[in-house]
């Protein structure tokens, strides 16, 4: 008998990975909802969207095992709802909104990491009074309580580019404000968010000094346990925007042992249980401080492919075999290479896609490199403008998922694999002008 998994929004890239999980023949998946609905969509109307997945579920003529998803806000909170309705396993709606909910997780992480914890506070973007309400010093970061993918981030580096920023923030906080607050409805929120909507922001101090990574782990039973740390590199630029994932992390032991103490002191004050995680995490080697960015109450899909490519299968195979309530098994230091990488395409033009990497010019890159991984974001004749779930800054026109035998290698096939799949853009009006 195989287990029936049901994968919130499953896309092409976890149908190329998913064939990878040890023990796969033990497993059955079917799609909940569909990618376009709950990760491509204008807008998320959460009610209606649980709705429709326990019909779907409803309709299945076998018994459904386990619910699972690696996407952000909205999957991140349908499935502790949609697992409660079937008398699954998995921690509770507030347990993860403590997680997902920027503001609430902030004071959640000030009493059980306080260290670990910038100065920050709770921003009203539609005050009228907003740039006098900031109580926190200059520069500082600015997002809503619930975004993704650096959307609607922004340093701000004195009150007259705050008042530049505010109207871009008005106009597109809706898109994930809304349904963050049909969410909110559905718990009893600390006296301490009263008044703090959907709409409201979240100002924090500046902590990206020194390197960024992200630890992946799980709770299953209460025990807090790491599937491993992947470093990320950002544009020296930009800082809000990602440039490249890799993976194990190059961070001393001692200090990825102190980010797995403080992950276990959050997530058991949380109340978390039974579910993937990860948290990104800061360390400023100047004075050895460990900061923690957020937590992300379920495995990040961009590190899927890193897993495969040097444990022997990706993370999924945590985040299935925990909601099934069986312990993982998940291998380490199986895999073909010894590092792996997730490189971003980007741009930071706006422009109009003249052309993309063609379908035998994309296997070339897969067969020259075995393991290797393309996925594109964009298509001929897609304005730039029109891509969903970006920064602020510029444009993911797709990702490269590659391995190598030392970093110095995984250097060179990165930049062997650009060179192999060109990208044409035609700047837009605007540009051309300002260029």
């Amino acid at each position: 008998m195989r287990w029936n998994v049901f994968i919130i929004g499953r896309d092409e890239l976890s149908n190329r990975v998913l064939p990878n999980l040890r023990h796969v023949e033990d497993y059955a998946f079917h799609e909940l909802l569909s990618h376009e609905t709950v990760v491509k969509a204008a807008n998320y109307p959460f009610d209606q969207l649980v709705a429709d997945a326990l019909a779907e579920l409803e309709r299945f003529p076998e018994s459904v095992d386990a619910i699972v998803g690696y996407w952000d806000f909205p999957t991140s909170c349908l499935l502790p709802v949609l697992r409660q309705a079937r008398g699954l396993p998995g921690p509770s709606l507030e347990a993860v909104l403590k997680c997902e909910h920027k503001y609430w997780s902030r004071l959640e992480q000030s009493r059980w990491v306080p260290e670990c914890v910038p100065d920050f506070q709770a921003v009203d973007p539609f005050d009228n009074d907003v740039v006098d309400s900031i109580e926190i010093d200059y520069p500082f970061w600015i997002k809503p309580v619930k975004a993704h993918s650096s959307q609607l981030g922004f340093r701000i580096e004195h009150p007259q580019q705050l008042q530049q920023v505010l109207p871009i923030i008005r106009q597109g906080i809706g898109r994930f404000g809304e349904p963050m607050n049909e969410v909110m409805a559905h718990v009893d929120p600390p006296e301490a968010l009263a008044g703090i909507s959907g709409h409201h922001c979240v100002a924090e101090a500046i902590i990206s000094a020194g390197r960024q990574c992200t630890l992946e782990g799980y709770v299953q039973n209460g025990e807090v346990k790491r599937v491993g740390i992947v470093d990320t590199l950002r544009d020296t630029t930009h800082r809000s925007v990602l440039l490249r994932y890799s993976y194990p992390s190059t961070l001393p032991d001692d200090v990825q042992q102190r980010m797995l103490d403080i992950s276990r002191r959050v997530m058991t004050g949380l109340g978390y249980d039974n579910a993937p995680f990860n948290i990104e995490y800061y360390h400023d080697p100047q004075s050895d401080k460990i900061w923690l960015l957020e937590i992300n109450s379920r495995l990040s899909r961009s590190h899927a492919g890193l897993f495969d490519l040097v444990d022997g299968a990706p993370h999924y195979q945590v985040m299935v075999d925990v909601a099934l309530g069986i312990p993982p098994r998940m291998p380490h230091r199986e895999g073909r290479y010894a590092v792996a990488a997730k490189q971003m395409l980007r741009v930071f033009e706006k422009g109009r896609v003249r052309r993309v990497p063609t379908a035998e010019e994309i296997r070339r890159v897969e067969k020259t490199f075995p393991g290797t991984l393309v996925e594109l974001n964009v298509e001929e004749g897609m304005d730039l403008s029109d891509l969903q779930h970006q920064d602020s800054f510029s444009s993911e026109l797709g990702v490269l998922f590659i391995g190598a035998q030392s970093l110095e290698e995984l250097d060179e096939r990165i930049e062997t694999c650009r060179s192999m799949l060109p990208f044409e853009i035609e700047p837009s009006d605007a540009t051309a002008q300002d260029g």
